[in-house]
C-alpha cells in the first residue's frame, strides 16, 4: 500500500514594510558616469531594525533617500507596505511618502522660529489633518520622550539631544510604517547616543516599524537586529 504524503501548509509570509529590488544609483552631472549603488537589494520587515554601516561616500545616504521615495534610483524598484513607490509622479510619490515614512536625519532640520510643540506638529499641519488631533498627537509624543516640560522651548533653547528627540518625535507623528534615519547619532554624546537607540527600540516594538539606520556609529550598529555593510557599490551581510 502506498504512503500517502501530504505536503506542509505553507507557512504565511509576513510582507516587508519596505523592499528594494535591484537598485542602481548612476550620476551623470560630469562627463564620467558615477556608479554609486549596484544591483543593491534589501527587504525589512515590520518591526525590524537594520544599520547600515560603511565609508564616507559609500552610498549609504543615497540608498536611504531611495528608500524614501526622495531620490529616483536609475534602475530597480522600491515597494513600501506593497506599494509600488518607484514609478510614481512627485505629487503621487510625496503623498505615499508623508503617509509611510519618517526621516530622522543627523542635523535635527528643526525649523528654528517654531517651538519643539510646533516643529512636531508640522507633518500633521502639511497633510491637513484635524488641528487638535495634530496636537494632542505631537503633545504624546513629546510627553512619551521626556520633553513634556519643553514644549515651547524653540530649537536654540534646547541641548542637541532635546533637539534631537523633537525630530524623532515629528518622524513618528503619522505613525509611519518604515523609519530612515541618516547618522542619527553623529552629533550626540554618549548618554544621548543612548537615549535615543532606547526610544528607537521602544517604538519599533510597541508600532512594529522598520527602522534602517545609516551609521558610521559601531555601538549603534550592535543595537540593531541585523547589520549591512554598503561597500563598492554593493550590500552585503556583516557580523560586527
Amino acid at each position: 500500500m502506498s504512503e500517502t504524503r501530504v505536503a506542509p501548509a505553507a507557512a504565511t509570509a509576513i510582507p516587508a514594510a519596505i523592499e528594494a529590488e535591484g537598485l542602481w544609483m548612476t550620476y551623470r552631472e560630469s562627463a564620467v558616469p558615477v556608479e554609486v549603488l549596484r544591483d543593491v537589494s534589501l527587504s525589512v520587515a515590520p518591526g525590524e531594525m537594520v544599520a547600515i554601516v560603511g565609508a564616507s561616500g559609500s552610498g549609504k545616504s543615497t540608498l536611504l533617500h531611495l528608500l524614501g521615495g526622495l531620490d529616483t534610483p536609475s534602475q530597480g524598484r522600491i515597494r513600501v507596505r506593497g506599494e509600488e513607490l518607484t514609478g510614481l509622479g512627485e505629487d503621487a510619490r510625496s503623498r505615499l511618502r508623508a503617509r509611510t515614512v519618517g526621516f530622522i536625519f543627523q542635523f535635527h532640520q528643526l525649523l528654528p522660529e517654531f517651538t519643539a510643540l510646533e516643529n512636531a506638529m508640522m507633518p500633521g499641519w502639511i497633510t491637513g489633518d484635524p488641528a487638535s488631533a495634530v496636537e494632542a498627537r505631537a503633545t504624546a509624543l513629546l510627553q512619551g520622550l521626556g520633553l513634556g516640560a519643553r514644549l515651547e522651548h524653540k530649537p536654540s533653547e534646547l541641548s542637541g539631544g532635546e533637539q534631537q528627540r523633537v525630530a524623532v518625535a515629528r518622524a513618528l507623528h503619522h505613525r509611519p510604517a518604515v523609519l530612515l534615519a541618516d547618522e542619527p547619532t553623529g552629533n550626540l554624546d554618549r548618554p544621548a547616543t543612548e537615549t535615543l537607540l532606547k526610544i528607537l527600540d521602544r517604538y519599533r516594538r510597541e508600532e512594529s516599524q522598520a527602522i534602517v539606520i545609516a551609521t558610521h556609529n559601531q555601538d549603534v550598529a550592535r543595537a540593531a537586529g541585523r547589520v549591512v555593510a554598503l561597500e563598492d557599490g554593493h550590500l552585503r551581510p556583516m557580523k560586527l
